[in-house]
């Protein structure tokens, strides 16, 4: 075992291969394992964003403290899909699209290729997830409109997609990394200090409140804010897709090496496995602390003031959590955040969906696995189409509210799909050795469920009743 582990994974041509050469022995302690973390911090950058700044305060405008429960359930219910489809990566150096290529039943695509069916479902679901990046961009380009009101929030949308597209394909995984890990974390600071500061003004939060958010409700009237707020917040269907390409970009998988029937293999995937655990379970901690203080000021301030986000009063009705709280010289901190936080989840976001796109044409047959430039090429492409089409979904709609709402309901909907298919490679297809604990089954199975539910509920309220 080497006394000194590298911060960066080591250069290959090809991120997605598993080289023998680039094998490493994993972290034996906890201080050596954050040595490792980033993942994790992507993602952060992804979710905290449009689901906690726009739905998580829509939603407390809406019910006041009522639904803090379901936050939280929606901030922790989805780790553990999370956490066991990075352990599959881990163990087969398979990011998510091909991994649940392996599901049952199969139909034609590309040179004879036959894939699962969830393939097609996921080339379906591309359009949801367009209309919440047209709300994303939307949310960001009326951030920029309040500032500088001379050209409309449409045309700061086209410019945000234009530099969103320039990043994307100029940065690489470690640029990224650093960049919406500090964006992040600067804006999420200024939102735990409103929160804190809220307890200094009228708006002060009780304890009856407080325990009032813990006791389980379901207004009708909200339900649709309430779901959507539950697809856009934590780790959603999009991150959890693409925190496997983000773990195999980091190396987990290369580092712990082809399978093979050694002990040693065993001990080196077991070991990486931990370093994703930790991740997770940073982002975990991450998530939880960003969105619960959007909902305390939003229930806190938004709802008492009776003011809901919508349209293009989205960013000036979200800005009184701030100026209510601090003062109005407050108006032009929450704009710079507000921009910054939903423009890093612009960026983030198009840099996963471009791998995503990218591996499933591999699957589909469009282009082969082991082709990393043409890979990287169609890579590109979106990186260029995606913001384009995003930009012209708020030119018809301006409303990010309404397209964050509708497309994280639909994004519901695909929780239980993804959670299934998760516990279907646990079982079928993990290789036995590294099978998780049966707390981290009962877990995962409660999660499904529960996922279950929601999907239902929203079936039977939008399509049966």
């Amino acid at each position: 075992m080497s006394e000194e582990q590298p911060d960066e994974p080591t250069e290959v041509d090809d991120l997605y291969a598993l080289d023998p050469k680039a094998i490493q022995d994993p972290p034996q302690d906890f201080r050596g394992r954050l040595k490792f973390l980033g993942p994790g911090l992507i993602l952060v950058g992804s979710v905290v964003g449009s689901g906690e700044i726009i739905l998580t305060t829509t939603l407390g405008s809406m019910v006041g403290f009522s639904m803090l429960w379901f936050v939280l359930l929606s901030c922790w219910s989805k780790n553990i899909v999370q956490a066991e489809l990075g352990r599959f990566v881990v163990s087969s150096g398979e990011p998510f699209l091909h991994a649940f290529n392996r599901l049952p039943g199969k139909f034609p695509a590309l040179k004879g290729k036959k894939v699962s069916w969830f393939i097609y479902f996921w080339f379906i679901w591309l359009i949801p997830d367009l209309m919440i990046s047209g709300g994303i961009y939307g949310g960001a380009g009326q951030a920029i409109h309040q500032a500088f009101p001379s050209l409309g929030s449409e045309w700061w949308t086209v410019f945000i997609a234009i530099t969103a597209c320039v990043i994307t394909l100029s940065g690489t995984y470690r640029f990224l990394e650093k960049f919406m890990t500090t964006l992040v974390v600067a804006f999420t600071f200024l939102t735990v200090t409103c929160a804190i500061l809220l307890q200094m003004t009228s708006y002060a939060i009780t304890w009856n409140e407080v325990y009032g958010g813990m006791t389980v409700t379901f207004p009708a009237f909200a339900m649709i804010a309430a779901l959507a707020m539950y697809g856009g917040t934590g780790v959603g269907t999009g991150e959890q897709m693409a925190y496997t390409y983000w773990c195999v970009e980091k190396g987990y998988a290369r580092f712990a090496g082809p399978v093979d029937s050694s002990d040693d293999w065993v001990r080196r995937a077991k070991g990486w496995i931990k370093v994703m655990q930790t991740d997770v379970k940073l982002t975990m901690l991450l998530l939880t602390c960003a969105t619960i203080p959007f909902y305390m000021l939003g229930s806190g301030v938004l709802y008492r003031l009776n003011a809901r986000p919508n349209g293009l009063e989205t960013i000036s009705v979200l800005s009184n959590m701030y100026t209510e709280t601090l003062g109005e010289w407050a108006f032009w901190i929450f704009l710079v955040g507000a921009f910054f936080v939903l423009f890093s989840t612009s960026v983030s976001g198009l840099g996963a969906n471009t791998r995503i796109f990218a591996d499933g044409m591999s699957v589909m047959g469009a282009i082969e696995r082991n082709d990393y430039p043409t890979r990287v090429r169609i890579l590109r492409y979106y990186a260029v189409i995606a913001p384009l089409i995003t930009a012209i979904v708020y030119f018809q709609f301006q409303n990010p509210v309404w397209l964050l709402l509708v497309g994280h309901m639909f994004k519901t909907i695909k929780y239980p799909l993804i959670a299934g298919g998760t516990i279907y490679l646990r079982y079928k297809h993990l290789d036995p050795r590294l099978a998780p604990s049966w707390k981290s089954d009962l877990i995962l199975w409660v999660c499904f469920a529960t996922m279950i539910a929601l999907a239902s509920y929203i079936i039977y309220v939008k399509f049966i009743l």
